[in-house]
């Protein structure tokens, strides 16, 4: 959708976008084929936030499309996604969490509250600078700029975390909600990129910015899709070689919370 938006708004080189137009048909075939294969597989059963944060996307790239000639819709139409979208992202990396801590229920229930912290803080950060610029257009880009940069700062920080942390966690590549912090990571990595830098490239590379962000989404997607295909093979104890510095640290923090 990001790339969506610079495709609308940037008018030369007109060759990356046409390629960028092309990545983006690409992306919304392969989220209808992964949404078509997370219903066969029931997957809002174990991941409801990931299910909802897939056919989001996939409403919001059609809906996208469908406008995208008329700037004025297309503009406010893809602002009101992002926002949602941002949240939904945030919830996503929670879920990863929640299931990753899911035998740790005191570790669960901080990085519960650690997320319900965030997202307010990003409701708050972007309603700020909208109210401080007086609501103009101009200010609902820089609000949501803002508050994407943040929440892909909070994602790609966490997911990170994550991976480094995995042999801990006994997170291993052939789990399901390893490939979820994947491909959200490497997406996110992207976007922050993007985001960070949007505002002060030229047109020329803020295009192929715009192209990049749509291939790193349309691999994300593959490599969901991939995952959500291949069989997922269940954590064993031998690896989880760090299970009782987890249940410390999962009493620690029950009785600082129970304070």
């Amino acid at each position: 959708m990001f790339a969506a938006f610079l495709g609308c708004m940037l008018s030369e080189h007109m060759s990356l976008r046409l390629v960028s137009h092309d990545v983006w048909i690409v992306g919304i075939a392969l989220q209808v084929l992964l949404a078509a294969v997370m219903l066969a597989k029931r997957t809002w059963q174990t991941y409801p936030m990931f299910t909802a944060y897939v056919f989001f996307n996939l409403f919001g790239a059609a809906i996208g499309y469908a406008v995208f000639g008329n700037k004025v819709v297309y503009f406010y139409t893809y602002f009101a996604c992002e926002s949602i979208g941002i949240v939904l992202g945030l919830g996503v990396v929670r879920e990863i969490f929640t299931n990753v801590f899911s035998p740790h229920p005191a570790l669960r229930k901080l990085a519960t509250i650690i997320f319900r912290v965030a997202v307010v803080a990003l409701i708050v950060l972007a309603g700020g600078v909208i109210y401080a610029q007086s609501g103009n257009a101009k200010s609902i880009i820089h609000a949501v700029l803002l508050a994407e940069e943040a929440a892909r700062i909070v994602e790609v920080g966490l997911i990170m975390f994550l991976f480094l942390s995995s042999s801990a966690f006994g997170l291993h590549w052939r789990q399901n909600v390893f490939g979820m912090a994947l491909g959200l990571g490497m997406f996110a990595a992207v976007n922050l990129v993007a985001v960070t830098l949007i505002g002060h490239v030229s047109s020329t590379t803020a295009q192929a910015f715009n192209l990049a962000h749509e291939v790193s989404f349309s691999t994300s997607l593959l490599i969901w899709l991939g995952y959500m295909l291949a069989p997922e093979r269940a954590t064993t104890a031998v690896e989880v070689p760090k299970r009782a510095q987890l249940e410390q640290w999962n009493q620690a923090v029950m009785e600082l919370i129970s304070r």
